[in-house]
């Protein structure tokens, strides 16, 4: 979000308007960054393997809707309300229904505090532990929910302490000031004691609930709450983010416990229970509209008799509904007997869920017609060939692909991608990019490939391509890292030959082309090619800067000289917006002066920030 700032020097006393959002700002890219680890952990209440996904696209999908928001929104509290009514319109999963909760108890504890101080903020983790376990109609210990009670008795307590007081965790909660005063609790010792309990509570899962025990994992959601919770003591305490290999909670728990060695029986996972009751086949979503409180109700009481993981959340005129059923029919039936339902999904559960309880009662068929997203979507035949053809009656392999100008956006149109705008500043979002697959899907396409031509975008582009899998389309990512790998990828690109063969072929020749830049320096920085002060033109070698110069013809000359000291037969050259005139001829001379019978291929661009992209094949 907009308003993100460099991390002050030492901890915070007071979470403003620049913290919240740097909180949210860097608990995305955490949940990017650990996606795939969380799904790995992901046993229960399902073992679908997408609770990590899960909660990144919510909270990718929600922080994408507050950027819009955000010039109207001046305080911390309320942020806090705007980006916990995005997260219910976003919210993916039933880990993710649960973590909107979260943020609404968040931000129903901290209202009409402009700036948030430690006993504020132990309200809102109190308020926030509460809406979530009342969102969830069969709690269960073990679980995201006892984490957050172990967050929020902690914050409590150490606000307490800071006051030298003795009140009850409750009297704490309910007495929280609204705003600064004389006696403050730092947000920083309030946030620390949170994540520290929440790790804690974490480990202890597989104590409480079984099948964490017998899979050797703790719980996937609560690994997901300490998450959120460290980029909150990172932003409380003044550091910078943490990275994907930094401090993190154990996600495998340490065997001298007592209770877990007698359960593992020397940590080697035990098979799942055959007679435990079989797993509903689908997973039913949407929103509900021109509802009240009684219907929705009635609605929960429904959903409960039809399955399992029932959870109808909200208010204020829109609920978010998600229930794991065998009937889906049945389940959105009971929506529109409570009222309006819209944005409706149906997922079926994976057929490897069936598989590890031993309950594998499909057919074989496709999954499931959905009855929003992706309805009228073509989808793989019985025989597992796709259904979708192209004019001549061969499947066709379409792509999507991201461009940060309008010429390299008309380069990959041309030949047939659907193009996702995204640059420095703003990148594309993980929603973006399904919304874009899901189009080629709809085209017809046996199959998408996905290049994002950026290394900022890989995370977000690898989410939607899982995210996708879920909804029976197939689609795959082609690692590019900038444009002009991606420019090679398109040129391998083959519509008739199979997904397989267009991948390999496209992250080949992608693979195969170094990359390069030049831009302008916007700040004092020391780099591997020396100091640079604003305004130095800086030469950018596979994501390094290695030259530092004043003269933009004279970088793009060295960056190509760099470029070919290994080989090369091809250069390209991408002119952006700001692009000196002469480009061409500097480059041309460049590289035919360092290797004889190279081609030099120019394109326009017109892409910010670099004046120049460059190639060589």
């Amino acid at each position: 979000m907009p308003g993100a700032v460099p991390p002050p020097d030492g901890p915070l006393t007071l979470l403003d308007l620049v913290a919240v959002r740097r909180w949210a700002v860097m608990t995305r890219s955490l949940f990017a960054a650990r996606r795939a680890e969380i799904d790995a952990l992901n046993v229960f209440p399902v073992p679908d393997g997408d609770t990590g996904t899960n909660l990144y696209l919510t909270f990718d999908g929600a922080v994408d809707r507050t950027l819009t928001a955000a010039a109207e929104v001046t305080t911390a509290d309320a942020l806090l309300t705007v980006f916990a009514r995005h997260l219910l319109w976003t919210a993916r999963g039933n880990s993710g229904v649960i973590l909107s909760q979260l943020a609404r108890g968040l931000a129903e504890g901290c209202a009409g505090a402009g700036r948030i101080d430690g006993r504020v903020l132990a309200a809102g983790l109190r308020r926030a532990a509460e809406r979530a376990r009342e969102a969830v109609t069969d709690p269960q210990e073990g679980t995201i929910l006892t984490v957050a009670g172990a967050m929020a008795d902690a914050a409590a307590a150490a606000a307490a302490a800071t006051l030298d007081t003795v009140d009850t965790l409750d009297t704490v909660a309910e007495t929280a000031p609204r705003g600064a005063g004389d006696s403050e609790v730092p947000v920083h010792v309030v946030a620390r004691a949170a994540v520290d309990a929440a790790r804690a509570a974490l480990e202890r899962t597989p104590e409480q609930l079984e099948v964490l025990a017998r899979a050797g994992v703790v719980d996937a959601g609560g690994a997901g709450l300490v998450v959120l919770l460290e980029c909150l003591d990172r932003v409380c305490s003044g550091q910078h983010a943490p990275t994907a290999g930094g401090e993190r909670p154990r996600l495998r728990p340490p065997l001298p416990s007592a209770a877990l060695s007698a359960v593992l029986g020397g940590a080697r996972p035990v098979p799942v229970d055959p007679d435990a009751p079989p797993v509903p086949e689908y997973e039913v979503m949407y929103l509900l509209r021109d509802s009240d409180d009684d219907a929705v109700d009635r609605l929960r009481d429904r959903l409960v008799e039809l399955g399992d993981s029932v959870l109808v959340v909200g208010g204020d005129g829109e609920w978010n509904v998600h229930a794991h059923v065998d009937d889906a029919g049945a389940a959105v039936e009971a929506g529109i007997e409570a009222g309006r339902p819209h944005r409706v999904r149906i997922t079926r559960l994976p057929d490897a869920v069936q598989a590890a309880g031993g309950h594998d009662r499909h057919d074989g068929h496709a999954d499931a017609p959905f009855a929003g997203h992706g309805a009228g979507h073509a989808r793989p035949g019985v025989d597992g060939t796709h259904g979708t053809q192209t004019a001549d009656g061969t499947a066709g392999v379409a792509i999507v692909a991201c461009a940060a100008g309008p010429g390299l956006a008309a380069l990959f149109e041309d030949a047939g991608a659907v193009v996702v705008p995204s640059g420095p500043g703003r990148r594309a979002s993980t929603g973006g990019l399904i919304d874009a697959i899901r189009e080629q899907h709809a085209r017809g396409a046996s199959g998408v490939v996905v290049l994002p031509n950026d290394g900022d975008t890989l995370l977000a582009a690898a989410a939607a391509v899982r995210a996708v899998a879920d909804e029976g389309i197939d689609a795959h990512l082609v690692h590019v890292r900038a444009a002009v790998q991606g420019i090679a990828a398109l040129a391998v690109h083959e519509p008739q030959a199979t997904l397989p063969a267009n991948v390999l072929a496209m992250q080949a020749a992608a693979s195969a082309t170094r990359h390069g830049a030049v831009t302008v320096a916007d700040r004092v920085a020391l780099t591997s090619g020396g100091r640079c002060e604003p305004g130095d033109v800086l030469g950018v070698v596979d994501g390094d800067v290695v030259l530092v110069g004043s003269d933009v013809l004279d970088v793009a000359r060295g960056v190509v000289h760099r470029l070919l000291a290994s080989g090369g037969e091809l250069v390209t050259a991408v002119t952006g917006a700001d692009a000196p005139d002469g480009v061409l001829e500097a480059v041309t001379a460049e590289a035919r002066a360092a290797h004889h019978g190279v081609d030099v291929t120019m394109l326009e661009g017109g892409q910010a920030v670099y004046a120049v992209l460059l190639g060589v094949e």
